[in-house]
């Protein structure tokens, strides 16, 4: 697995456009969201479809072809320098088709950032765009909105991000080892979701694995991961990093699965990195080369996630 292309990092000033690619965004988090931008002296506005909702199934942030063109503008957009997902839910998958992939290379390399249901467009941008991409906190997220960790983790991460070249786990190895690779992953449902579509890599050969998942029973997990085992999807992986499983069970009933399902791989797994579903969730850049200290509990990224 190569490397990507890492777009530039943001200045003062930066325009950053908040999208809302899959679930319905309440305007008072989004507000309070965009004060936080406008804080760390962003330029943040709103695409125009941020705040619908789609008239028959309320789990959607408007139409499909509205919440691709928002997030298509934005980023076709030249004075715009990063795109922010407002949150995740559902709906990515339902859209992802619907994107210009080529009018959206051909705009060249800015920042992404979302997490959860947003696993699908990471996906898609490391494969149509071939882009660092960064797992983080979004604008409407509560995390994001309370948390100082999760706030200046991403801030650090899009401003000086060669002050958090090295990203520490809360926890002890699942599997010992060190292990060299390229970062990929998010939502293991997405992941799993993903297989075989258009916008999917073949494989995690030769990567890093961020995995993580939120109110998914131990027999949902368990599916996914087998699929993923079964699809030869995690065949060559060098490594796994494990973030928040938050309202997936008992911890050590959720541990002893990824022990069971992910042991056999041979390779080091790492547990409680602190991203995904958790207060603080720290940011994770995907697409970066890195080094995974199974033992130390670090991944250590050879460049700054940002140039």
């Amino acid at each position: 697995m190569k490397e990507l292309l890492r777009p530039a990092r943001l200045a003062p000033g930066a325009r950053v456009a908040v999208v809302a690619p899959s679930g319905p965004v309440p305007e008072e988090r989004l507000q309070s969201g965009l004060d936080v931008l406008r804080g760390w002296d962003l330029d943040p506005v709103v695409a125009p479809h941020v705040l619908d909702r789609h008239e028959e199934f309320a789990y959607l942030a408007g139409a499909d072809a509205d919440r691709a063109a928002d997030l298509q503008r934005a980023w076709c957009d030249p004075s715009v320098d990063a795109v922010l997902c407002a949150r995740g839910g559902y709906g990515a998958q339902r859209m992802a088709d619907l994107l210009d992939w080529e009018a959206m290379r051909a705009a060249g390399p800015k920042v992404f950032v979302g997490f959860s249901d947003i696993t699908a467009l990471h996906e898609a941008f490391a494969v149509r765009l071939g882009l660092v991409t960064l797992h983080g906190p979004m604008a409407a997220g509560i995390d994001f909105l309370k948390n100082a960790r999760a706030q200046e983790h991403l801030r650090a991460t899009l401003c000086t991000p060669e002050a958090v070249r090295v990203i520490p786990s809360d926890g002890t190895a699942l599997v010992p080892g060190r292990a060299r690779g390229v970062t990929l992953g998010g939502c293991l449902a997405l992941l799993a979701a993903d297989l075989g579509t258009p916008h999917a890599r073949p494989s995690a050969a030769g990567g890093l694995l961020c995995l993580e998942d939120v109110g998914e029973e131990p027999y949902r997990l368990d599916r996914y991961l087998t699929q993923l085992l079964r699809a030869g999807w995690l065949e060559r992986v060098s490594g796994v990093l494990l973030g928040s499983w938050k309202d997936c069970g008992a911890p050590e009933r959720v541990r002893a699965l990824l022990a069971d399902r992910l042991g056999g791989l041979g390779v080091p797994v790492a547990a409680d990195f602190g991203f995904g579903h958790c207060a603080g969730a720290r940011t994770m850049p995907f697409g970066v080369a890195a080094e995974l200290d199974a033992d130390a509990g670090t991944l250590a990224l050879d460049t700054p996630a940002l140039r």
